[in-house]
C-alpha cells in the first residue's frame, strides 16, 4: 500500500507542483489550501505523514501541529517554511513538528526527509515475551533502562528522566538523546548522527542537528548542574557529565 500524505499549502503553484511530484514518487496525496481543512481532513482519515506550510491564513501550520499533538496524534509532521532564523525553526520543533524544509527547497530533499520520517514511524515487530512478563506490567525494570551521566531512559515506554525529573521530549529529541546515551563518552560525528536519526546526511551547511541539540539542551540543563551534551568543534557531539 502506498504511504498517504496530507499536504497543506496555500500557495496554489507550490501545492500543485508538490502534489504532482509526490504522486509520481508513489505517494497517495490529499492536498488542501489551509489549516482548517488540514485539521478536518486529518480527523476524517489519518495520514501516514503530514506536510504543513507554516504561513497559511486562518490556522497556520504550527497551530495545526499543536492541535494534533494536544489530541495525542503522533503522526510525523514535516514543516515547510520560508523562515530561516533559528528562533523560527525552534518554534516549529516546539509545536511538535518532527522536521522542516526551508523554502525554496529541492523536491529530492523533501522526498529524503519524508522517507526518513516514515522509517522512524514504522512499527517495530514485538518480540515474544516470557510467560512471566506477560502478567501485570511492572514499573520499568532496571535491565530495560539505559543510564548514563545522571540520565535514565526507557526506550520501550519512550520516557526519560534527569534525576527525578521526567523530560518531555518530542520523537526526534528522544531518539537523539537515546543515541547519545547509548554511546555516552564517545564523540559522535555529525554525519553519523544524521544517518542514525534522519537516515540522510544533509551536508555541512545544514543547521538541523544544531537546532535539535540546542533545543534538547534547554530541556536537559539545570541551574548549577553540569552540562551533559558537549560540542566537539568540527567533529560532533558527546554526552558526558562535566
Amino acid at each position: 500500500m502506498p504511504h498517504t500524505v496530507l499536504l497543506a499549502e496555500d500557495d496554489r503553484a507550490i501545492r500543485n507542483a508538490l502534489e504532482r511530484a509526490l504522486t509520481l514518487e508513489g505517494y497517495r496525496v490529499t492536498a488542501v489550501a489551509d489549516g482548517v481543512e488540514a485539521l478536518a481532513q486529518a480527523h476524517r482519515s489519518r495520514p501516514d505523514v503530514l506536510v504543513l506550510d507554516v504561513m497559511m491564513p486562518g490556522i497556520d501550520g504550527l497551530q495545526v501541529c499543536r492541535v494534533l499533538r494536544a489530541e495525542g496524534d503522533r503522526t510525523p509532521v514535516l514543516i515547510l517554511t520560508a523562515l530561516v532564523e533559528t528562533a523560527d525553526r525552534i518554534a516549529g520543533l516546539d509545536a511538535g513538528a518532527d522536521d522542516y524544509v526551508v523554502k525554496p527547497f529541492d523536491v529530492e530533499e523533501v522526498f529524503a526527509r519524508l522517507r526518513a520520517l516514515l522509517r522512524r514511524a514504522a512499527p517495530v515487530p514485538a518480540e515474544p515475551e516470557p510467560a512471566a512478563a506477560q502478567e501485570a506490567e511492572a514499573p520499568a525494570p532496571a535491565g530495560r533502562l539505559l543510564e548514563a551521566a545522571g540520565l535514565r531512559m526507557d526506550p520501550q515506554a519512550r520516557r526519560a528522566w534527569r534525576g527525578d525529573r521526567e523530560l518531555e521530549l518530542t520523537r526526534t529529541e528522544f531518539e537523539l538523546l537515546e543515541l547519545l546515551v547509548r554511546h555516552a563518552g564517545v564523540v559522535l560525528e555529525h554525519s553519523t548522527i544524521y544517518d542514525r536519526i534522519w537516515g540522510y546526511d544533509f551536508g555541512p551547511g545544514s543547521k538541523n542537528l544544531a537546532v535539535y541539540v540546542g533545543y534538547l539542551r534547554r530541556k536537559l540543563d539545570e541551574p548549577g548542574a553540569p552540562q551533559l551534551i558537549h560540542t566537539v568543534r568540527g567533529v560532533g557531539y558527546v554526552l558526558r557529565e562535566g
